[in-house]
C-alpha cells in the first residue's frame, strides 16, 4: 500500500548543467533553494536586493538589474518563487514600494494584485529576461510558505491567485513560442526558451503534508522539506553530467564541511591536501566550477 500521494512531476523541456549561471528572485523560499544551490556549486545569485513576495517586487529588481547591466540577469536559468500578491503602495508617491524599511504602516496602503495583474507584471518580468538572453530558462514556482497575518483563508486564495496567473502566464508564452516555432521562426537553442512550472507548494501541501515537515514556527518548510523539495527539482531540471557531477561533488563538500578537533594535526592537514587536489582534478573537468 501506498500511504502518500506524490505528485507527478513531468521532465522539463530543457536541462541544466553542472555549474550553470542561475538567477533566483522572489520570497524567502528562493533563498532557501538558492542557498542550496550555490552549495553544489551552481553560479547562483539569490536575491540580489534582499526578498521580494509579489510580482511587482520581483519585476523591480530585474528592472534594477537591466539598468545596472548586471551580469547576472544573463543567466540562463532564471527561477521566480512568488510568495503573496499583496503588495504595500505608498501614500506620497503612488509607488507599489518593496520594502517598507520599517517605516509607519500609515504611510503606505495594501492593496491585493488581481490574477490579470498578476500574470501582467510576470509577462514583464519574462520580456524582460528574454531582451537580455533569449534563450533564458524560466522557471517559476509559488513558495509554499502560508501567510498568517492574512488569516488562512486569504492566505490561501493569494496562493490561488498567484497559481491561476502563473498557468494562465505559461500556457500563453509557451503556445506563442511553439506557433513562432510553426511559422518558421525557430525556438532558440531548440526546446530552451519555454516557461515551466515547478510545483514546490503542491509538494509541501499535497505530498509531505505533516507538521514535522514545517520549522517550530509551522509556516516555514524545515531543512528536510527543503532538502527533499531539492532532489525533486533536481529531479526535474538536471542533466544527467549535472547528477553525475553532483554525485562526485558531494563527497568533496562533505569533507570541506568537515569540521575536526584538531586542525593543526598532521592527519587532518594530509586529509585537508588530498581533498583540495581531489577538488583540483574536479574543476578541471567541469569548466565553471568554482571553489
Amino acid at each position: 500500500m501506498e500511504f502518500r500521494t506524490v505528485v507527478d512531476i513531468p521532465r522539463a523541456p530543457f536541462a541544466i548543467e553542472p555549474c550553470q549561471q542561475m538567477l533566483f528572485v522572489g520570497s524567502c523560499f528562493a533563498d532557501s533553494i538558492g542557498r542550496r544551490a550555490r552549495e553544489e556549486k551552481f553560479r547562483a545569485t539569490v536575491n540580489p536586493y534582499g526578498v521580494m513576495y509579489n510580482p511587482a517586487s520581483v519585476l523591480h529588481t530585474l528592472e534594477r538589474l537591466h539598468q545596472e547591466r548586471a551580469e547576472s540577469i544573463r543567466s540562463k536559468v532564471a527561477v521566480i518563487t512568488l510568495g503573496t500578491n499583496h503588495v504595500y503602495r505608498e501614500k506620497a508617491t503612488g509607488e507599489i514600494v518593496d520594502n517598507c524599511q520599517k517605516r509607519p504602516q500609515s504611510l503606505f496602503s495594501e492593496e491585493i494584485l488581481t490574477a490579470d495583474e498578476c500574470e501582467d507584471y510576470l509577462r514583464r518580468c519574462v520580456r524582460l529576461l528574454r531582451s537580455e538572453r533569449p534563450d533564458v530558462d524560466i522557471i517559476i514556482t509559488v513558495s509554499p510558505i502560508r501567510y498568517r497575518k492574512y488569516g488562512y483563508h486569504e492566505s490561501q486564495l493569494s496562493k490561488a491567485t498567484l497559481l491561476m496567473a502563473v498557468d494562465r502566464l505559461i500556457k500563453t508564452e509557451n503556445d506563442r513560442l511553439i506557433a513562432s516555432a510553426k511559422e518558421g521562426t525557430p525556438l532558440p537553442e531548440g526546446p530552451s526558451g519555454m516557461l515551466s512550472y515547478f510545483p514546490a507548494y503542491e509538494i509541501v501541501l499535497d505530498e509531505l503534508r505533516d507538521y514535522r515537515f514545517y520549522q517550530p514556527d509551522m509556516l516555514h518548510p524545515s531543512e528536510q522539506a527543503v532538502e527533499y523539495i531539492w532532489q525533486r527539482f533536481g529531479e526535474t531540471f538536471f542533466s544527467e553530467r549535472t547528477l553525475t557531477f553532483l554525485k562526485e561533488w558531494k563527497p568533496i563538500r562533505e569533507a570541506l564541511a568537515h569540521r575536526p578537533f584538531n586542525a593543526d594535526s598532521e592527519d587532518y592537514q594530509a586529509f585537508l591536501a588530498a581533498t583540495h587536489e581531489k577538488a583540483r582534478l574536479l574543476a578541471q573537468r567541469y569548466e565553471g566550477l568554482e571553489l
